[in-house]
Order: C-alpha cells, then structure tokens, then sequence
C-alpha cells in the first residue's frame, strides 16, 4: 500500500513497500508486443527526460527511433551477438519493460523475466504498469520521497 496526494509518488511508496527498488538512472531494456509500440512512445521520451538511456531488441527500435528516441539495440535470443541476458548479467540493466508476445516469444520472455527477478532487476509487463512507473519515477525525482502519518493526510 502507498498514500500520498500524488498518484505517482503513491505508486513508488507501494513499490518500495513491496521490496522493489528502482534505480533513479541506468539503463532500461525495452521489448514491447506490436500492439503496444504506439503507447510505449511516450513513456520511453519520458524516461530519456529523466535521464535513463534505452535499449530494446530490434523491433521495438525501429518504433522508437522512428520518433527520434535515442535507443541501443541487442540481439534477439539465440540470434547472435549481445542478448538482453548479457547485459542483466554484467548488471547493466536498471529495469524492464516487457510485454508478452503471445505463443512464438514466451520461452524468451521467460527466460527474461526468469533472470530479471534473479538479479532482483524491477521488471514491468504491462502498458499500464509502465505508465504508471514512469509517473512515479518523474513524481520522485521532481518532487521528492517523504514520509507522512495517515492522520497528516486528514487534519
């Protein structure tokens, strides 16, 4: 559970409740089903506002970079070359954004999410939950991280 008067740092309170930690810069891979490369378009400038650097598979790239995000791409798995794997190994990644494909990418995706939670990396799977880490992280960094009693919220 996470109170405040602002939705985004609630958010955060509720993450850091719940044991996750999100770094306040680093990297963070990106890999978004197709149905889902319009929305991320926003969140992802956000977070380039807020100081992280992209990395997303190839093509959740192309969609980024078509709209003027900066973005580093690795390979697929098993396609050759620097996996998402290799960074999580070498703690390269701060966190996550990765929505499940469908049937062709669920033994990639969980092998993902399998070594994220691992390394104790946050790992975001939906539209919904990015959006509403990304108003968390901007609410934070603009605002700050306090702490109050329920009764200050009601005098």
């Amino acid at each position: 559970l996470g109170f405040d008067t602002d939705y985004g740092q609630a958010f955060m309170k509720a993450q850091v409740a719940a044991g996750q930690r999100f770094p306040s810069s680093g990297n963070v891979f990106v890999s978004v089903k197709n149905k889902d490369k319009r929305s991320i378009i926003f969140l992802v400038k956000k977070l380039v506002d807020l100081g992280y650097s992209i990395v997303a598979t190839s093509g959740t790239a192309k969609a980024l970079r078509k709209n003027s995000i900066k973005v580093k791409t690795v390979a697929k798995l098993g396609a050759g070359g620097q996996t998402i794997l290799d960074l999580i190994n070498k703690e390269e990644i701060s966190f996550l954004i990765n929505t499940p494909g469908g049937k062709k990418t669920k033994i990639d995706e969980a092998k993902i999410r399998a070594l994220a939670v691992m390394h104790n990396v946050p790992l975001i799977t939906t539209i919904a939950g990015a959006s509403a880490t990304v108003n968390g992280l901007e609410a934070v960094k603009k605002k700050g991280f306090d702490v109050k009693a329920l009764q200050d919220y009601h005098s």
